[in-house]
């Protein structure tokens, strides 16, 4: 048996949390300066939006969160991604505008419990909170694990590629799916992260001796780099699904 617990009752997890989940992600995924303004603002207006989950005999299994936001249904009102998502949740709850609609940004299963059905598990559950808490809409931004072997294919090609069963190719997309999501369309530009050359050779363990264009571990597209402004951008894609 597994519980969705708030973090914010489960205190005792945060220092494992905090170590756990942050070894799937590569470090450059960190430093999006446009996610900065609204980081505080999310945990202090949102608490109820961030969980664990938990086995029965206590152990911290995965983690996720989100955010509430008031969406059309439409393709055109999505926000533009993960970024624009976090902004419109702030300041909407600032506003005042009824949200009628769960963001999922992020989901993680620690390293030693994947391949066991938990992403399944957790997903499942907070969509089901997301719905029972009067958010009947839940959309996600998703980043395709597979999209880092291919960082030269369009985002929009990408997310068309199929198995001969007619799942998604990538293995995310294909878990979200079989728990009955759709894809909805291309966040070509879900987040912006921004750094000196410097700060790119840190978190790529490369070097980048002249400016121009690079691929990079686990980019899901490439980094540009230009020495004259000594400044590395990398734009992420993700992909919308929608699942209730």
């Amino acid at each position: 048996m597994y519980e969705l617990i708030p973090v914010a009752d489960a205190p005792q997890y945060d220092e494992e949390a905090e170590q756990r989940f942050v070894e799937e992600w590569p470090e450059f995924i960190f430093h999006d300066e446009g996610v900065k303004p609204y980081r505080d603002r999310r945990v202090q207006y949102f608490p109820q939006w961030e969980f664990y989950l938990v086995s029965s005999d206590e152990r911290l299994i995965a983690g996720c969160w989100g955010v509430p936001i008031a969406w059309d249904g439409t393709v055109a009102d999505l926000p533009g991604g993960f970024t624009d998502s976090l902004a419109r949740a702030v300041t909407s709850y600032e506003e005042g505008v009824v949200p009628n609609t769960f963001v999922l940004m992020a989901a993680a299963v620690r390293s030693d419990e994947q391949g066991q059905g938990h992403a399944g598990r957790v997903i499942t559950a907070v969509r089901d909170r997301a719905i029972a808490g009067g958010l009947p809409q839940v959309i996600a931004p998703v980043r395709p694990t597979l999209k880092s072997r291919y960082p030269l294919t369009p985002i929009e090609t990408f997310m068309t590629w199929t198995r001969p069963d007619g799942l998604p190719l990538d293995p995310w997309l294909r878990t979200h799916v079989r728990l009955g999501a759709t894809l909805l369309a291309p966040a070509p530009a879900s987040q912006t992260m921004t750094g000196t050359v410097a700060e790119w050779e840190k978190w790529t363990s490369m070097l980048f001796p002249s400016s121009g264009t690079y691929t990079i571990p686990a980019g899901l597209t490439t980094l540009d780099v230009d020495r004259d402004a000594d400044l590395g951008t990398y734009v992420e894609p993700n992909i919308w699904l929608r699942h209730a």
